[in-house]
């Protein structure tokens, strides 16, 4: 099974991204026919602290001859800071899992009131109905709100609006207390699932700094790191994949293998279209881990 797997380095994988279910702009089955376009063989679903898409996704998939896996984007905490654990091939129905998901809707629902509040303050009403109205039937999340101001004629574009008002530190930045690091791997592994630190290069951290959440996420039992989120810079790939090691070196534990992804929002946004990375040369693939995918590869078989 291994070299069977290994043979997904030389095929487009992607193993973050985001519908409608979440705060994506295609449904669950757009996004999969997208991706099949692009030529991707294997992706995941990774909506934030939902698996609501995931049942669409993977029927679509079985139609367009792609592998889907089961995924989730969960919002933690690592101390007091804010960070996003991906849960990969998970199983959706897992008691444990649906118990975390209701809880972080309900943080998300009462974040997104406390938004609005905010906003309100700031002279820009009916911003928790413009929201809701946009998010449907997931709960409203920040890209929500910015859509809203910019479809409201209140700034240009949704990276305007995170500027002026829902980035960090600004009047939108409203703080949550999701679960802790360690407590939301636990969850993903009762579920069955692979935890992945999320896009590390995006949480502003020093080299220290991100040493030290590599060697926390790995010591609380996290499985692989996202070495790649979007199209970056060589050189960062390359400075991650140096922090990684020596963060697991610094708990005494072998390195890590490594996950990929787009982070897949939206069309137009060429640096987090489908499948636009590729792991190096060299290391070794999260999907390695994934005992139960094998079934999978061979319902929908590579291209020859």
């Amino acid at each position: 099974m291994r070299a069977l797997l290994a043979d997904l380095k030389t095929d487009l994988v992607d193993l973050h991204s985001h519908s409608t279910a979440s705060d994506g702009i295609l449904s669950p089955a757009q996004l999969v026919s997208r991706a099949k376009s692009l030529g991707v063989t294997l992706m995941a679903l990774t909506d934030h602290d939902t698996v609501d898409g995931v049942a669409q996704a993977q029927c679509a998939g079985e139609h367009a001859g792609i592998t889907v896996v089961a995924g989730i984007e969960f919002s933690t905490l690592w101390g007091r800071r804010p960070i996003h654990i991906l849960g990969l091939n998970i199983q959706p129905t897992s008691a444990l899992l649906q118990r975390a998901i209701g809880l972080r809707q309900t943080l998300r629902c009462e974040r997104a009131e406390r938004i609005a509040r905010q906003l309100h303050q700031c002279g820009f009403h009916g911003a928790l109905e413009g929201a809701c109205g946009l998010a449907g039937r997931a709960a409203p999340g920040r890209p929500h709100f910015a859509r809203w101001l910019v479809e409201a004629g209140h700034v240009v574009d949704s990276a305007r609006a995170f500027k002026r008002y829902l980035g960090t530190g600004r009047v939108g930045d409203v703080q949550v207390e999701w679960p802790q690091l360690a407590e939301t791997i636990d969850t993903i592994h009762a579920a069955g699932g692979c935890a992945v630190l999320a896009h590390p290069l995006k949480y502003r951290l020093t080299r220290t700094q991100l040493q030290r959440l590599i060697s926390d996420f790995l010591r609380s039992g996290g499985d692989a790191l996202e070495l790649l989120c979007g199209r970056q810079n060589p050189a960062q790939t390359k400075e991650l994949s140096a922090l990684i090691t020596a963060g697991a070196r610094a708990v005494q534990l072998p390195v890590p293998p490594s996950s990929l992804g787009s982070d897949f929002h939206q069309p137009g946004q060429a640096w987090r279209e489908l499948g636009c990375v590729h792991l190096p040369q060299g290391v070794e693939p999260v999907w390695n881990l994934w005992h139960t995918l094998h079934r999978g590869l061979q319902s929908h078989p590579l291209p020859v």
